[in-house]
C-alpha cells in the first residue's frame, strides 16, 4: 500500500478457487519527491494474461513492465499522459510480439492491460481488453471503460439481450489483446476528480463474481486497503473461478467528469 501526497493506492491479486496458477500481474509506478510528481505522475497497470503457465504469466508481466519503461521513457518528447500512455501500450506490444517470436513456441501468447497515468486530479485510463476501469463517486459507481469483448459487441449491436448474454456463457472471449498478431486498439478515457473519489482497475475474475453495486458499497465505506482484499474475498466465496486482481486509488483533490476518445 502506498499514501503519497493526495493518492493512496492498494492493489493485490490472487490465484483464485479454480485455476493453479496465476496469469494476472498489478504494478505501479509512483513518484518519490515532486519532480517526478510533476514529470510522470503515478502510473499503475492491471494485466490479464492469456497462454497458460509460463506464458500468460510472462505476456502480463513483460507487457505491464514495458509500459512502465516506455511512459517513462517518453517524458521528454511526449507531453500529453494519454498520448503518452497509448504510445506505450502501443510499444509494448511489439515488444511482447518480438518476445513471442524469440520463445519460437506454438502456445498462444497475448494479455488485456487497463492502466491509468495521473498528474494533480487529473487520470488517464487506458485499455485493451476486457480488463475494466471504474470510477467510484458522491455514492455512485461508472464504467469508465469498454469492453473488448464478443459478449460486449454483441450487446452493444442489440443482437442479443443481457439475459441472453449471461445465458452464452462467452464472455471470456477478447477483441484485442496485447500481443495478437493484429495491432490492438488502445481506448483512452479521460477522468477529472473530486475530493473523495476513487478510481478501480480489476481483471475480469472480479466483474464475473462482483455486481458493479457491490463494488460501488464496499470501495466507499472501507479505506482501499480493506476493500482490495474485501473484493477478492468475495469473487473467491462466490466460485473464483478466474484468477482476481484489484486496484484502488483514492483520492482528494477537486470535479468529476468523464470524456472520452475512444473510437
Amino acid at each position: 500500500m502506498s499514501n503519497i501526497g493526495k493518492i493512496s493506492s492498494a492493489y493485490s491479486t490472487d490465484t483464485g478457487r479454480i485455476r493453479d496458477h496465476n496469469e494476472d500481474f498489478v504494478i505501479g509506478h509512483e513518484p518519490q519527491n515532486k519532480e517526478q510528481a510533476a514529470q510522470d505522475g503515478w502510473l499503475y497497470i492491471v494485466a490479464d494474461g492469456v497462454g497458460g503457465a509460463d506464458a500468460g504469466e510472462v505476456a502480463s508481466s513483460y507487457a505491464s513492465e514495458k509500459v512502465i519503461y516506455h511512459f517513462l521513457k517518453l517524458a521528454d518528447s511526449e507531453e500529453d499522459f494519454g498520448e503518452r500512455l497509448k504510445k506505450s501500450i502501443e510499444k509494448a506490444h511489439l515488444d511482447l510480439c518480438k518476445l513471442i517470436d524469440e520463445r519460437q513456441d506454438d502456445r498462444r501468447m497475448g494479455t488485456t492491460i487497463v492502466a491509468t497515468a495521473l498528474q494533480k486530479n487529473e487520470a488517464v485510463i487506458a485499455n485493451v481488453g476486457d480488463s475494466r476501469g471504474y470510477l467510484v463517486s458522491d455514492g455512485s459507481i461508472l464504467q469508465i471503460t469498454k469492453d473488448h469483448s464478443l459478449i460486449a459487441k454483441l450487446l452493444e449491436e442489440g443482437i442479443v439481450t443481457a439475459e441472453e448474454a449471461e445465458a452464452l456463457n462467452i464472455g471470456n472471449i477478447i477483441l484485442q489483446s496485447i500481443g495478437s498478431e493484429q495491432p490492438p486498439v488502445v481506448d483512452l478515457y479521460k477522468v477529472s476528480l473530486q475530493k473523495n473519489d476513487h478510481l478501480l482497475l480489476c481483471s475480469d475474475g472480479l466483474t464475473n463474481h462482483v455486481k458493479d453495486d457491490e463494488i460501488q458499497e464496499i470501495v466507499s465505506n472501507h479505506p482501499p486497503e480493506d476493500a482490495t482484499q474485501q473484493l477478492i474475498d468475495l469473487a473467491n466465496a462466490r466460485g473464483g473461478h478466474d484468477n482476481i486482481t484489484v486496484l484502488i486509488l483514492a483520492y482528494d483533490v477537486s470535479a468529476a467528469s468523464v470524456e472520452t476518445s475512444a473510437e
